[in-house]
């Protein structure tokens, strides 16, 4: 299944690089990707094909910031900004594409599942359902006391100490991360601060969420803290909601050796709601 290559323009202009997978027929319902953070769009190919949802439309975006879509790596204005980018790509969509959004299911990965729980939590889209892969509620950072200390910095960058080992086990993938000219290593200061400050505002008002959600976790995972996905999804008010856990998986939880496991129970999920 090769994409077709487009863009959009979002609430403020800027134009955004994304990627659709259609169906041969018209299609009436689709789903729509969210990368984590450092990466793109294009991540998603393999796991497109895996799904192999062949009367569904899938659309896949590079973040401002990232891939293909303009702005400085890592970076945006702030995490408010990429959370009204997620609703004109949603509306774009629909427009675009002539599929109802009440017939959309959003999958999203680590930082981009903060940004789609947010945008749902504050939009409240009439939207099928959510599936959020080891969402980055709380980062798990290393340094002592380090956003107190990023909160004195405000701007600026930081780079990850996120290593493709840390990701994945599979070997192959870790060099495919390695060598994706796409893929950066910096974060900005304020999306760090922004990201930590959304996750707390989620977990404390999770309960306003009342969207059918499944919640993919890694149990071995060096980047989030799986504790905090268990709070949210406890807090959740949606009578439609699961979480699954799977045991030794790391952070890039759609790339690991036994990758088809996350896909199957999304899949599932996916046909339980409809």
């Amino acid at each position: 299944m090769n994409p077709v290559e487009l863009t959009m323009r979002s609430w403020d202009g800027v134009e955004l690089f994304y990627r659709a997978w259609l169906p041969k027929q018209p299609p009436t319902q689709a789903l729509l990707l969210f990368h984590r953070g450092h990466e793109h769009s294009a991540r998603w190919q393999e796991f497109v094909e895996a799904l192999a949802l062949d009367d569904v439309a899938i659309f896949a975006w590079d973040a401002r910031g990232h891939g293909r879509s303009p702005g400085e790596r890592g970076s945006a204005e702030n995490l408010g900004v990429v959370i009204k980018d997620v609703d004109a790509f949603v509306r774009h969509v629909s427009a675009q594409h002539g599929i109802a959004i009440s017939n959309m299911i959003v999958l999203a990965h680590s930082v981009g599942a903060v940004t789609v729980a947010a945008w749902v939590h504050d939009y409240a889209p009439p939207i099928r359902a959510m599936i959020l892969a080891v969402p980055a509620l709380r980062v798990k950072l290393y340094v002592p006391f380090a956003i107190p200390l990023l909160r004195l910095r405000k701007r600026g960058f930081v780079k990850s100490y996120v290593k493709a080992k840390m990701l994945t086990h599979d070997p192959e993938q870790a060099s495919r991360y390695h060598g994706d000219e796409f893929i950066f290593r910096q974060i900005a200061v304020n999306i760090l601060l922004d990201l930590h400050d959304t996750g707390t505002r989620l977990l404390r008002d999770a309960g306003a969420i009342t969207v059918p959600t499944l919640i993919l976790g890694a149990g071995s995972d060096w980047v989030v803290k799986l504790d905090a996905q268990e709070r949210f999804f406890r807090a959740l008010s949606t009578p439609v909601k699961q979480m699954e856990v799977f045991p030794g998986f790391y952070h890039a939880i759609f790339h690991e050796k036994d990758r088809h496991l996350p896909i199957a129970k999304a899949r599932s999920e996916e046909h339980t709601s409809e």
